[in-house]
């Protein structure tokens, strides 16, 4: 299914992926792939306030915090596209909606301040930017205060959902690796409808050369025939909505999914095939500092790797190695070539 680019011909012998590709290897192949996000692409608000200005209002003597300094990074799917980026992909773009707001305006910014094409997005109005906003106190640098996080409950339009589907079909021929981010927890709002994930299926189909994976909160047991990444909490959620038990051999098959990898934080991940399962290990990490975003650092790693080796426990392994550095830094971090390459094993 996947092709090996510019790699030995020694196969592996659980996976018939090609092997022995040294790390530089594998990110040299990066510069030749040209990746795409689609789905809920999210700004993330750093708000770093300070205790001594938080005083309640003197109006209505509700508690206020006085907010000193804020940062905005691409979030959700737009973390993975963060990540993609820096790990040196030779283009990479993203897909989903957005608000004609100002958040709207951060997010847009944000993205191309880092490489990342927006030219697919769809942009809603009246509509609300996803956004997560973060509190972090000026003294300890903690975030310490409840989230405030602007979502979408209600479905968008039918012809902003076309737009989407129209976007995407027209796309994929100028992509290798397509990485579907399904953030949303609500059961409508979300970019990834029903008739979105059945155009990836379709042309999951009709594109077997590509690398497409998915990711899903709440909904992975929906996908057909592409690759997933749950965690180990999505996988066992995907199984009870399937009915089949916590049975990942199953969940596979299920799904139609060529590769299933269910990651274990520390532990590694568990890569499935049809009549084959191996474990990927991570590398040993003390005291991590923040592990928001390591599922999404992981992805882009695997995605990337897969497209270059054809291998998925050798895509399991990068992606542990590149959420091995993320979550040593805080917020949604990323991992560079240089940060890869100093790293051992």
């Amino acid at each position: 299914m996947f092709l090996c680019r510019n790699a030995p011909r020694l196969r592996n012998a659980n996976f018939g992926g090609c092997v022995t590709m040294t790390r530089s290897e594998i990110l040299a192949g990066f510069a030749r792939l040209r990746a795409l996000v689609v789905g809920d692409i999210c700004l993330d608000r750093w708000c770093t306030y300070d205790p001594a200005t938080s005083e309640p209002s003197a109006e209505t003597g509700i508690p206020r915090l006085g907010v000193v300094s804020t940062e905005v990074t691409p979030g959700g799917g737009g973390t993975v596209a963060n990540n993609l980026a820096a790990l040196g992909a030779g283009k990479v773009a993203v897909l989903g909606v957005q608000g004609d707001d100002g958040f709207g305006f951060e997010l847009d910014r944000a993205l191309r301040e880092r490489g990342i094409a927006t030219d697919l997005m769809v942009k809603i109005r009246p509509w609300q930017t996803f956004t997560y906003t973060k509190l972090l106190n000026s003294q300890t640098g903690i975030e310490d205060q409840p989230r405030t996080d602007f979502i979408s409950t209600k479905p968008f339009a039918a012809e902003a959902e076309a737009q989407i589907v129209h976007n995407l079909i027209s796309a994929i021929d100028g992509f290798d690796v397509i990485l579907v981010a399904d953030q949303a927890e609500t059961s409508a709002g979300g970019v990834v409808t029903p008739a979105v994930r059945n155009a990836i299926t379709a042309l999951a189909g009709r594109h077997p050369e590509k690398v497409i994976l998915a990711d899903s909160r709440r909904r992975l047991h929906l996908f057909r025939k592409v690759m997933i990444k749950p965690n180990l909490s999505e996988a066992e959620a995907a199984c009870a909505q399937l009915a089949i038990g916590t049975d990942f051999r199953q969940l596979r098959a299920a799904v139609e999914a060529p590769v299933l990898m269910v990651t274990h934080g520390p532990k590694g991940a568990l890569v499935i095939q049809e009549g084959k399962e191996a474990w990927a290990t991570a590398r040993a990490v003390e005291k991590p500092i923040d592990i928001c975003g390591a599922g999404d650092s992981f992805a882009a790693g695997a995605a990337l790797a897969m497209a270059v080796t054809g291998d998925p426990v050798a895509a399991a392994s990068f992606g542990n190695l590149v959420a091995s550095i993320t979550i040593m830094k805080k917020g949604t971090g990323t991992a560079s070539p240089a940060e890869l390459l100093a790293v051992s094993k």
